[in-house]
């Protein structure tokens, strides 16, 4: 990571993934071959394209998937899987960007700890 923004990203993917996920995966334990309505998928794909971003060719999960298609509504079952797999790497992305400095967690600015906090990496094998 280079900038304070990038950071703010990932901060804010990792948030809207997990509401996500919960609310989908509460859905799909109900009813997992139930369709996600247009609203939802609308706003899941919103995420989707951000995550695509935010997370570059190294971190994206699935190297050709941009976003689902409206005309071809996924179950919930299918959301929750595919959001499980962008919040995996979502963290392993920001496990990967932070350090042990100064008695903390702090994210990694441009090679160097930052004052940044964070919480512990929860994923192993950093780069």
């Amino acid at each position: 990571m280079k900038e304070k923004s990038e950071i703010e990203s990932l901060e804010k993917l990792i948030g809207q993934l997990q509401g996500l996920h919960s609310e989908i995966t509460s859905l799909a334990k109900k009813s997992p071959s139930d369709a996600v309505n247009a609203f939802k998928l609308k706003l899941i794909n919103k995420v989707i394209v951000s995550g695509n971003e935010v997370l570059g060719k190294e971190y994206r999960p699935f190297e050709d998937f941009e976003q689902f298609d409206s005309d071809d509504v996924p179950s919930t079952s299918d959301v929750a899987m595919v959001l499980g797999q962008y919040m995996e790497e979502a963290e392993r992305y920001r496990s990967d960007n932070v350090t042990w400095h100064g008695g903390n967690w702090v994210y990694v600015l441009g090679g160097s700890p930052s004052a940044i906090r964070s919480g512990p990496p929860s994923k192993i094998g950093r780069k």
